[in-house]
């Protein structure tokens, strides 16, 4: 059992039956729409501190509810970190561990033994819609989610897909979509993002009268930089220096893994994360025409820290908020997210928490949300009294992985942050030690001051993993011929 494993639901009941009052009390059970957002930076809304631009529909969730200013992904990529976020296990013992292509379309699958949030939530009588990128499994396979506890699926099955913002088709549950007007990626014409979206939409709509989770996981901002010639793009063209980025252009030859090239990179991120907060605002709207926004948990975050593909300059928008590294790092810049909650009624407008949750504690809160016990073996713990302005019980650590770049781990404890690089050559390698209290940039590397700290740490970067086949962190040596 992991030391994370503080949620626990028999004695939750043996006390709900000694206090009969006080589970009365307990919060009806609420609709629930989590927002995913794709390479989504720290600082990428002016909610947590962006100047160039402005998100005034993520920050009016900000002022309704609570902003977390210590929340992290599940780990510095797209794939592990959903895995992490639906298994409520992090990337030591995800099955998940890293982007690993098949053939002929999508990732590795999630295997079928995997109990995943959309199932547990299944239980409490929830119907669940995934709207945007899946990435954890093809049409078919064991991954695919309407394998795993999803109603409803319509987007990119395959993140290599997702690449494009005006692809050759989409999915709809298992069924192919061409988009024919985009021909083989030889035009520009018809905008995913914006198909997903209005499918989203009418999922509340078909859904209003019976408890949803919406899970819309918007490929918006990751690369490739692409949004539609309209006002919102006009709105940023011209208002920056720009040095265009050369990719693989739309046309005779176009493969769906290129990038393409863009004239105006700055004003099309910008665009692209002032369309994100336009969805953003058009949910809200939505659930508050159909009576649901006041019964209706809203969350909204990142996979990860932001991109530098496809000529993204998250150093011109300060997308880190001024924290050390981006996407793929396992440093704060990496791995640390925006994160917002908003429920009318129940959770403080305008508040703001620094309790360090991550991915893998979104199961067993939202099983605790929705009455239902979570699966057994979770690393991840419950934040509802966090939300509800209760006492919170704390992460002994946290913990990530990362096999690629050369392998990654990293711990945090308390205030302490242990980085462990060039993993698989030297798995017992040096630590590198950061006092997140005092440099939460991560500038001063203090181990030989703190030898009993790097020790805790190495320790626990040793046992609080078990290793995968598919997705190894450590060499595996070759035999002698």
């Amino acid at each position: 059992m992991s030391v994370f494993s503080t949620y626990l639901p028999a004695a939750a009941l043996l006390t709900l039956l000694s206090f009969p009052v006080k589970a009365q009390q307990q919060p009806a059970a609420p609709n629930i729409v989590f927002i995913l957002a794709d390479d989504l930076g720290y600082g990428d809304l002016s909610a947590y501190g962006q100047k160039k631009f402005s998100t005034p529909h993520i920050d009016q969730l900000a002022k309704q509810g609570m902003r977390f200013t210590q929340f992290y992904a599940g780990t510095s990529v797209c794939a592990p970190s959903r895995a992490s976020l639906i298994t409520g296990l992090h990337t030591g013992h995800t099955f998940i561990r890293g982007n690993k292509e098949i053939e002929p379309e999508g990732q590795q699958p999630i295997a079928d033994t995997v109990i995943t949030l959309m199932e547990v939530l299944k239980k409490a009588g929830y119907t669940s819609g995934i709207f945007g990128k899946w990435g954890l499994g093809p049409v078919g396979s064991p991954g695919d989610p309407l394998k795993q506890g999803v109603d409803r699926f319509y987007g990119y099955n395959c993140q290599r897909q997702s690449h494009r913002y005006f692809p050759t088709h989409l999915w709809d549950n298992d069924t192919q979509i061409p988009l024919e007007e985009n021909g083989n990626l030889a035009q520009m014409k018809t905008y995913a993002p914006d198909m997903i979206q209005q499918q989203a939409l009418r999922f509340l709509d078909d859904n209003k009268n019976k408890p949803f989770f919406l899970y819309l996981t918007y490929t918006l901002p990751h690369a490739e930089l692409q949004v539609p010639d309209d006002s919102i793009f006009r709105r940023f063209k011209g208002r920056f220096e720009e040095r265009p980025y050369k990719g693989q252009d739309y046309g005779p030859g176009a493969t769906a893994a290129g990038y393409a090239s863009q004239q105006y990179p700055h004003a099309t991120f910008a665009a692209m994360v002032t369309r994100l907060d336009m969805y953003v605002g058009q949910v809200m709207d939505r659930l508050k025409a159909l009576g649901l926004d006041k019964n209706t948990l809203v969350i909204f975050t990142s996979d990860n820290g932001p991109h530098t593909e496809g000529g993204a300059d998250p150093a011109f928008f300060n997308s880190a908020g001024g924290l050390n590294g981006f996407k793929g790092d396992l440093y704060e810049g990496g791995i640390r997210v925006p994160m917002i909650a908003r429920w009318p009624g129940k959770i403080a407008p305008g508040s703001t928490s620094d309790f360090a949750a991550t991915f893998y504690d979104v199961l067993p809160t939202l099983s605790e949300l929705a009455h239902t016990a979570p699966p057994a073996g979770l690393d991840g713990l419950s934040f509802v009294p966090t939300l509800l302005g209760q006492q919170q019980t704390p992460h002994d650590h946290l913990y990530w992985e990362f096999a690629e770049k050369a392998g990654q781990q990293a711990v945090r404890m308390g205030n302490w942050k242990g980085v462990r690089r060039n993993v698989k050559k030297m798995p017992e390698g040096p630590i590198e030690l950061y006092d997140l209290k005092t440099d939460p940039a991560e500038t001063k590397n203090v181990a030989a001051d703190h030898p009993d700290i790097v020790n805790k740490i190495a320790q626990i970067m040793r046992s609080d993993r078990t290793e995968s086949k598919e997705f190894p962190l450590r060499e595996i040596a070759k035999k002698a011929k």
